[in-house]
């Protein structure tokens, strides 16, 4: 059993209002850390203790620490505010643990300010973003793989990397008939695009994307638009990947130019193409995963930075996931043991 630690520091300037944000309604948000990190918060006045495990202690002393610095913006804090700064500790612990990711320090600077990563997964996907022509992130909802994608074009752009940016989908029906839809071509696909305005809107802003969109500066169009053409000098991102067909997949990657990066995002266990047909993302897998210059970083579950019950349910489905599989392969293996018995007989 490792050995308990305990640790005593100061929150300054000690500040009665602000003191009470970071512990929140009933100390929901010490409760928070303390079943997280695995450690006990005991706050009197402006001092904090802290008991657990070494590097936990440290981790729950940062995340309090991250908490309290950001009520002196803002006076509230909510559920979301504690549980990414326990993430990034959480990263942080596992770097202690010895699973640190070699390399410079990682952060995109954007006009929403300094984009860190939050777990260790986070952190070599920038790094490999960086490093590779093209890169490609997998796993589930919630891990950041659009996100970070789309804040590295951004930090790609500002640094005079690349003269534009190009992000892209395919405009995949997600299990719903969505039927005729009304208005001209753009309207028809900007649904299917809208979580890549929404990065965009968050990294920019309203007027600097319209301003940039119109010089062509940034472009947002269906996967289809792709085809014939030939992409130097950009950031181009291609998302909900696993909804690509083998030839749609290959089509893209063929389009990269010189100085162009890629990035591929997407999760393979949420496929909304027809029944029968295989994604393009788990084809591409299989075929590029060790060739020189493409980077691959693969999610998991702890690595989601949405509400603590995302993170719960990814784990859940993973669980029935393995479990299904199990059963089905024990249920072929009986059939064949059967028919290798009749076999047999005859």
């Amino acid at each position: 059993m490792s050995q308990l630690t305990n640790q005593t520091f100061e929150l300054l300037p000690a500040d009665n209002n602000r003191l009470s944000a970071l512990c929140g309604y009933l100390d929901e948000h010490l409760k928070h850390i303390e079943r997280r990190l695995g450690v006990e918060v005991n706050i009197r006045g402006n001092q904090v203790n802290v008991i657990g495990e070494g590097v936990h202690v440290v981790a729950a002393r940062q995340v309090i620490e991250s908490v309290y610095k950001d009520t002196e913006k803002k006076r509230s804090v909510d559920s979301a505010d504690v549980h990414l700064a326990i993430q990034e500790a959480s990263a942080d612990i596992e770097s202690l643990e010895g699973n640190k990711v070699q390399g410079e320090d990682v952060k995109l600077m954007t006009k929403r300010g300094l984009i860190k990563p939050r777990s260790p997964n986070q952190k070599q996907y920038i790094q490999a973003i960086k490093h590779h022509d093209i890169s490609f992130g997998i796993g589930p909802a919630g891990t950041g793989k659009t996100y970070l994608a789309v804040a590295s074009a951004v930090d790609a752009w500002e640094k005079q990397q690349v003269r534009r940016i190009l992000l892209t989908r395919p405009a995949v029906e997600a299990g719903e008939r969505l039927g005729f839809l009304p208005g001209d071509l753009a309207q028809k696909v900007d649904p299917y695009l809208r979580p890549l305005y929404d990065a965009l809107y968050e990294m920019f802003g309203f007027e600097k994307v319209a301003k940039l969109m119109e010089r062509s500066v940034i472009e947002v169009a269906p996967l289809a638009y792709m085809r014939g053409r030939t992409l130097n000098d950009a950031f181009i991102i291609l998302d909900e990947s696993q909804n690509t067909t083998p030839e749609q997949m290959k089509m893209f990657l063929t389009r990269i130019g010189f100085n162009s990066k890629a990035v591929i995002t997407g999760d393979i266990t949420q496929v909304d193409l027809p029944r029968g047909q295989r994604s393009g993302l788990r084809h591409v897998i299989d075929i590029l995963q060790k060739v020189d210059g493409i980077s691959f970083t693969f999610f998991q579950s702890k690595d989601v930075v949405r509400h603590p019950v995302v993170q719960r349910i990814v784990q859940a489905y993973e669980s029935f996931d393995v479990s299904e599989e199990a059963r089905r392969a024990k249920a072929e293996q009986k059939q064949a043991d059967k028919q290798s018995s009749s076999d047999s007989n005859d």
